[in-house]
Protein backbone atom coordinates (compact mmCIF):
# COMPACT_ATOMS: atom_id res chain seq x y z
CA UNK A 1 0.00 0.00 0.00
CA UNK A 2 1.02 3.60 -0.46
CA UNK A 3 1.54 4.11 3.27
CA UNK A 4 4.54 1.74 3.17
CA UNK A 5 6.23 3.80 0.47
CA UNK A 6 5.73 7.24 1.94
CA UNK A 7 6.38 8.18 5.52
CA UNK A 8 3.65 10.14 7.24
CA UNK A 9 4.37 13.84 6.96
CA UNK A 10 3.13 16.37 9.46
CA UNK A 11 1.89 19.83 8.63
CA UNK A 12 3.74 22.77 10.06
CA UNK A 13 0.70 25.02 10.42
CA UNK A 14 -3.10 25.07 10.32
CA UNK A 15 -2.94 26.90 6.98
CA UNK A 16 -1.04 23.95 5.50
CA UNK A 17 -3.75 21.60 6.74
CA UNK A 18 -6.39 23.70 5.00
CA UNK A 19 -4.31 23.80 1.82
CA UNK A 20 -3.93 20.00 1.78
CA UNK A 21 -7.66 19.36 2.13
CA UNK A 22 -8.36 22.05 -0.44
CA UNK A 23 -5.99 20.31 -2.88
CA UNK A 24 -7.85 17.02 -2.35
CA UNK A 25 -10.90 18.56 -4.00
CA UNK A 26 -8.99 19.33 -7.24
CA UNK A 27 -10.40 22.88 -7.27
CA UNK A 28 -9.31 23.70 -10.83
CA UNK A 29 -11.86 21.20 -12.17
CA UNK A 30 -14.87 22.55 -10.27
CA UNK A 31 -15.44 25.91 -12.07
CA UNK A 32 -16.01 24.12 -15.36
CA UNK A 33 -18.68 21.97 -13.74
CA UNK A 34 -20.34 25.01 -12.22
CA UNK A 35 -20.50 26.94 -15.50
CA UNK A 36 -22.55 24.13 -17.07
CA UNK A 37 -24.85 24.28 -14.04
CA UNK A 38 -25.27 28.02 -14.49
CA UNK A 39 -25.97 27.79 -18.21
CA UNK A 40 -28.66 25.19 -17.58
CA UNK A 41 -30.23 27.22 -14.77
CA UNK A 42 -30.46 30.40 -16.83
CA UNK A 43 -32.17 28.67 -19.74
CA UNK A 44 -34.55 26.86 -17.39
CA UNK A 45 -35.41 30.14 -15.63
CA UNK A 46 -35.69 32.04 -18.93
CA UNK A 47 -33.00 34.46 -17.84
CA UNK A 48 -34.45 35.26 -14.42
CA UNK A 49 -32.65 33.09 -11.90
CA UNK A 50 -33.35 33.51 -8.20
CA UNK A 51 -29.98 34.70 -6.77
CA UNK A 52 -30.42 32.68 -3.58
CA UNK A 53 -31.25 29.53 -5.53
CA UNK A 54 -28.25 30.14 -7.78
CA UNK A 55 -25.94 30.52 -4.79
CA UNK A 56 -27.31 27.42 -3.07
CA UNK A 57 -27.12 25.28 -6.21
CA UNK A 58 -23.57 26.39 -6.91
CA UNK A 59 -22.56 25.69 -3.33
CA UNK A 60 -24.23 22.28 -3.36
CA UNK A 61 -22.60 21.43 -6.68
CA UNK A 62 -19.21 22.54 -5.41
CA UNK A 63 -19.52 20.34 -2.33
CA UNK A 64 -20.63 17.33 -4.40
CA UNK A 65 -17.77 17.73 -6.87
CA UNK A 66 -15.29 18.21 -4.04
CA UNK A 67 -16.52 15.01 -2.38
CA UNK A 68 -16.16 13.00 -5.59
CA UNK A 69 -12.68 14.34 -6.29
CA UNK A 70 -11.55 13.62 -2.74
CA UNK A 71 -12.64 9.99 -3.02
CA UNK A 72 -10.90 9.84 -6.38
CA UNK A 73 -7.69 11.00 -4.68
CA UNK A 74 -8.07 8.28 -2.06
CA UNK A 75 -8.61 5.57 -4.64
CA UNK A 76 -5.85 6.73 -6.99
CA UNK A 77 -3.19 7.38 -4.38
CA UNK A 78 -1.14 4.41 -5.61
CA UNK A 79 -0.88 5.59 -9.22
CA UNK A 80 -0.51 9.21 -8.10
CA UNK A 81 2.60 8.15 -6.19
CA UNK A 82 4.08 6.54 -9.32
CA UNK A 83 3.62 9.64 -11.49
CA UNK A 84 6.04 12.48 -10.94
CA UNK A 85 3.49 15.22 -11.64
CA UNK A 86 1.07 13.89 -8.98
CA UNK A 87 3.49 12.48 -6.40
CA UNK A 88 3.29 15.59 -4.24
CA UNK A 89 -0.48 15.56 -3.88
CA UNK A 90 -1.77 15.29 -0.27
CA UNK A 91 -2.52 11.54 -0.37
CA UNK A 92 0.62 10.07 -1.99
CA UNK A 93 2.83 12.51 -0.11
CA UNK A 94 1.38 11.34 3.21
CA UNK A 95 0.10 14.76 4.24
CA UNK A 96 -3.46 13.46 4.61
CA UNK A 97 -4.34 9.96 5.79
CA UNK A 98 -7.00 7.76 4.19
CA UNK A 99 -9.38 7.77 7.15
CA UNK A 100 -9.29 11.57 7.45
CA UNK A 101 -9.81 12.08 3.71
CA UNK A 102 -12.76 9.66 3.69
CA UNK A 103 -14.43 11.43 6.61
CA UNK A 104 -13.89 14.72 4.77
CA UNK A 105 -15.45 13.33 1.57
CA UNK A 106 -18.49 11.93 3.38
CA UNK A 107 -19.03 15.22 5.22
CA UNK A 108 -18.93 17.12 1.92
CA UNK A 109 -21.47 14.74 0.33
CA UNK A 110 -23.84 15.01 3.30
CA UNK A 111 -23.60 18.81 3.29
CA UNK A 112 -24.27 18.91 -0.46
CA UNK A 113 -27.32 16.65 -0.25
CA UNK A 114 -28.74 18.51 2.76
CA UNK A 115 -28.21 21.95 1.26
CA UNK A 116 -29.81 21.07 -2.08
CA UNK A 117 -32.71 19.20 -0.48
CA UNK A 118 -33.59 22.02 1.91
CA UNK A 119 -33.07 25.03 -0.35
CA UNK A 120 -33.64 23.58 -3.85
CA UNK A 121 -35.44 20.24 -4.12
CA UNK A 122 -34.96 16.51 -3.67
CA UNK A 123 -34.48 15.87 -7.39
CA UNK A 124 -31.52 18.25 -7.60
CA UNK A 125 -30.02 16.78 -4.44
CA UNK A 126 -30.47 13.21 -5.68
CA UNK A 127 -28.88 14.03 -9.02
CA UNK A 128 -25.86 15.58 -7.31
CA UNK A 129 -25.51 12.49 -5.12
CA UNK A 130 -25.84 10.22 -8.15
CA UNK A 131 -23.01 12.17 -9.77
CA UNK A 132 -20.74 11.36 -6.83
CA UNK A 133 -21.69 7.68 -6.90
CA UNK A 134 -21.28 7.39 -10.66
CA UNK A 135 -17.91 9.13 -10.66
CA UNK A 136 -16.57 7.00 -7.81
CA UNK A 137 -17.99 3.57 -8.64
CA UNK A 138 -18.41 3.58 -12.42
CA UNK A 139 -15.54 5.81 -13.55
CA UNK A 140 -12.87 5.71 -10.83
CA UNK A 141 -13.33 2.13 -9.62
CA UNK A 142 -14.41 0.32 -12.78
CA UNK A 143 -13.73 2.15 -16.02
CA UNK A 144 -10.57 4.19 -15.44
CA UNK A 145 -8.28 1.21 -14.96
CA UNK A 146 -10.03 -1.30 -17.17
CA UNK A 147 -11.42 0.28 -20.36
CA UNK A 148 -10.31 2.58 -23.17
CA UNK A 149 -13.87 3.94 -23.02
CA UNK A 150 -13.29 5.23 -19.49
CA UNK A 151 -13.54 8.87 -20.52
CA UNK A 152 -16.53 8.34 -22.81
CA UNK A 153 -18.81 6.63 -20.29
CA UNK A 154 -17.28 8.43 -17.33
CA UNK A 155 -18.15 11.71 -18.99
CA UNK A 156 -21.71 11.24 -17.76
CA UNK A 157 -20.56 12.17 -14.26
CA UNK A 158 -19.23 15.50 -15.48
CA UNK A 159 -22.46 16.17 -17.38
CA UNK A 160 -24.77 15.63 -14.39
CA UNK A 161 -24.28 19.20 -13.02
CA UNK A 162 -26.26 20.46 -16.02
CA UNK A 163 -29.18 18.30 -14.88
CA UNK A 164 -28.77 19.49 -11.30
CA UNK A 165 -29.06 23.11 -12.42
CA UNK A 166 -32.20 22.50 -14.45
CA UNK A 167 -33.82 20.43 -11.70
CA UNK A 168 -33.04 23.09 -9.10
CA UNK A 169 -35.02 25.66 -11.08
CA UNK A 170 -37.93 23.58 -12.37
CA UNK A 171 -38.08 20.44 -10.20
CA UNK A 172 -38.22 18.41 -13.42
CA UNK A 173 -36.01 17.40 -16.36
CA UNK A 174 -36.99 18.45 -19.89
CA UNK A 175 -35.59 17.57 -23.30
CA UNK A 176 -33.50 20.74 -23.15
CA UNK A 177 -31.94 19.64 -19.87
CA UNK A 178 -31.02 16.29 -21.35
CA UNK A 179 -29.59 17.99 -24.45
CA UNK A 180 -27.29 20.18 -22.35
CA UNK A 181 -26.29 17.00 -20.52
CA UNK A 182 -25.56 15.39 -23.92
CA UNK A 183 -23.50 18.38 -25.08
CA UNK A 184 -21.21 18.12 -22.05
CA UNK A 185 -21.12 14.33 -22.38
CA UNK A 186 -20.05 14.51 -26.04
CA UNK A 187 -17.55 17.31 -25.38
CA UNK A 188 -15.74 15.30 -22.69
CA UNK A 189 -13.85 12.80 -24.95
CA UNK A 190 -12.16 15.45 -27.15
CA UNK A 191 -11.33 17.45 -24.04
CA UNK A 192 -9.76 14.62 -22.04
CA UNK A 193 -8.25 12.68 -24.93
CA UNK A 194 -6.37 15.84 -25.94
CA UNK A 195 -4.95 15.87 -22.42
CA UNK A 196 -4.22 12.15 -22.64
CA UNK A 197 -2.19 12.75 -25.79
CA UNK A 198 -0.07 15.23 -23.85
CA UNK A 199 0.64 12.92 -20.91
CA UNK A 200 0.26 9.46 -22.47
CA UNK A 201 3.65 8.38 -21.07
CA UNK A 202 2.41 8.97 -17.52
CA UNK A 203 -0.70 6.89 -18.16
CA UNK A 204 1.36 4.13 -19.77
CA UNK A 205 3.72 4.08 -16.80
CA UNK A 206 0.94 3.31 -14.33
CA UNK A 207 -1.06 1.02 -16.61
CA UNK A 208 -4.10 3.23 -17.19
CA UNK A 209 -5.64 2.10 -20.52
CA UNK A 210 -6.24 5.51 -22.01
CA UNK A 211 -7.04 5.42 -25.70
CA UNK A 212 -3.68 6.89 -26.87
CA UNK A 213 -1.83 4.27 -24.81
CA UNK A 214 -3.80 1.29 -26.11
CA UNK A 215 -4.84 2.32 -29.64
CA UNK A 216 -2.21 4.94 -30.46
CA UNK A 217 -2.33 8.62 -31.33
CA UNK A 218 -3.74 8.23 -34.84
CA UNK A 219 -6.79 6.30 -33.66
CA UNK A 220 -7.31 8.76 -30.82
CA UNK A 221 -7.31 11.89 -32.97
CA UNK A 222 -9.87 10.29 -35.29
CA UNK A 223 -12.17 9.78 -32.32
CA UNK A 224 -11.52 13.36 -31.19
CA UNK A 225 -12.48 14.58 -34.68
CA UNK A 226 -15.74 12.60 -34.75
CA UNK A 227 -16.77 13.66 -31.25
CA UNK A 228 -15.95 17.30 -32.01
CA UNK A 229 -18.24 17.30 -35.04
CA UNK A 230 -21.07 15.66 -33.10
CA UNK A 231 -20.62 18.04 -30.18
CA UNK A 232 -20.84 21.15 -32.35
CA UNK A 233 -23.91 19.78 -34.15
CA UNK A 234 -25.57 18.98 -30.82
CA UNK A 235 -25.11 22.54 -29.55
CA UNK A 236 -27.30 23.85 -32.37
CA UNK A 237 -30.22 21.61 -31.40
CA UNK A 238 -30.96 24.01 -28.54
CA UNK A 239 -31.92 26.53 -31.23
CA UNK A 240 -33.78 24.10 -33.48
CA UNK A 241 -35.85 22.03 -32.93
CA UNK A 242 -36.02 22.72 -29.17
CA UNK A 243 -36.21 26.54 -29.42
CA UNK A 244 -34.66 26.86 -25.95
CA UNK A 245 -32.08 29.37 -27.15
CA UNK A 246 -32.12 32.06 -29.79
CA UNK A 247 -30.04 33.89 -32.36
CA UNK A 248 -27.39 35.23 -29.96
CA UNK A 249 -26.62 31.77 -28.65
CA UNK A 250 -26.69 30.39 -32.20
CA UNK A 251 -24.10 32.93 -33.36
CA UNK A 252 -21.86 32.16 -30.38
CA UNK A 253 -22.24 28.39 -30.78
CA UNK A 254 -21.42 28.51 -34.49
CA UNK A 255 -18.38 30.77 -33.98
CA UNK A 256 -16.98 28.72 -31.12
CA UNK A 257 -17.75 25.48 -32.93
CA UNK A 258 -15.93 26.60 -36.07
CA UNK A 259 -12.75 27.18 -34.06
CA UNK A 260 -13.19 23.89 -32.22
CA UNK A 261 -13.52 22.02 -35.51
CA UNK A 262 -10.51 23.81 -37.01
CA UNK A 263 -8.29 22.92 -34.05
CA UNK A 264 -9.51 19.35 -34.08
CA UNK A 265 -8.81 19.17 -37.82
CA UNK A 266 -5.24 20.36 -37.22
CA UNK A 267 -4.74 17.66 -34.60
CA UNK A 268 -6.21 15.06 -36.96
CA UNK A 269 -3.38 15.83 -39.36
CA UNK A 270 -0.72 16.11 -36.65
CA UNK A 271 -1.53 13.25 -34.24
CA UNK A 272 1.92 13.20 -32.65
CA UNK A 273 2.22 16.94 -32.08
CA UNK A 274 1.76 17.54 -28.36
CA UNK A 275 1.69 21.30 -28.85
CA UNK A 276 -1.36 20.96 -31.11
CA UNK A 277 -2.96 18.62 -28.58
CA UNK A 278 -2.32 21.15 -25.85
CA UNK A 279 -3.89 23.92 -27.91
CA UNK A 280 -7.02 21.82 -28.41
CA UNK A 281 -7.16 20.89 -24.73
CA UNK A 282 -6.90 24.50 -23.57
CA UNK A 283 -9.37 25.70 -26.17
CA UNK A 284 -11.87 23.01 -25.20
CA UNK A 285 -12.03 24.55 -21.72
CA UNK A 286 -12.68 28.03 -23.12
CA UNK A 287 -15.17 26.54 -25.57
CA UNK A 288 -17.40 25.05 -22.89
CA UNK A 289 -17.19 28.08 -20.61
CA UNK A 290 -18.00 30.54 -23.41
CA UNK A 291 -20.75 28.29 -24.79
CA UNK A 292 -22.46 28.25 -21.39
CA UNK A 293 -21.95 31.99 -21.09
CA UNK A 294 -23.70 32.26 -24.43
CA UNK A 295 -26.65 30.33 -22.97
CA UNK A 296 -26.82 32.82 -20.11
CA UNK A 297 -26.58 35.94 -22.27
CA UNK A 298 -29.11 34.65 -24.80
CA UNK A 299 -31.65 33.87 -22.08
CA UNK A 300 -31.59 37.34 -20.48
CA UNK A 301 -34.73 39.48 -20.92
CA UNK A 302 -32.47 42.42 -21.85
CA UNK A 303 -31.08 40.42 -24.76
CA UNK A 304 -34.58 39.60 -25.96
CA UNK A 305 -35.59 43.26 -25.76
CA UNK A 306 -32.55 44.32 -27.77
CA UNK A 307 -33.15 41.69 -30.44
CA UNK A 308 -36.81 42.69 -30.74
CA UNK A 309 -35.82 46.36 -30.97
CA UNK A 310 -33.39 45.62 -33.79
CA UNK A 311 -36.01 43.56 -35.64
CA UNK A 312 -38.59 46.34 -35.27
CA UNK A 313 -36.09 48.89 -36.61
CA UNK A 314 -35.37 46.69 -39.59
CA UNK A 315 -39.08 46.42 -40.28
CA UNK A 316 -39.43 50.19 -40.14
CA UNK A 317 -36.50 50.68 -42.53
CA UNK A 318 -37.87 48.13 -45.00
Amino acid sequence: MIETNVSRRHHESFIQVIQSYYQLTKPRIIPLLLITTAGSMWIAAQGQVDPVLLLVTMAGGTLAAASAQTINCIYDRDIDYDMERTRHRPMPSGKVQVRDALIFAIALAVLSFTLLTVFANLLAASLALSGIIFYVLIYTHWLKRHSTQNIVIGGAAGAIPALVGWAAVTGTLSWSAWLIFAIVFLWTPPHFWALALMIRDDYAKVGIPMLPVVEGNAATVKQIWYYTLITVAATLLLVYPLHSSGIVYAAIAISLGAVFIRKSWRLLHNPDDRTTARELFLYSISYMMLLCLGMVVDSLPLTHHLINAVINQLHLIS
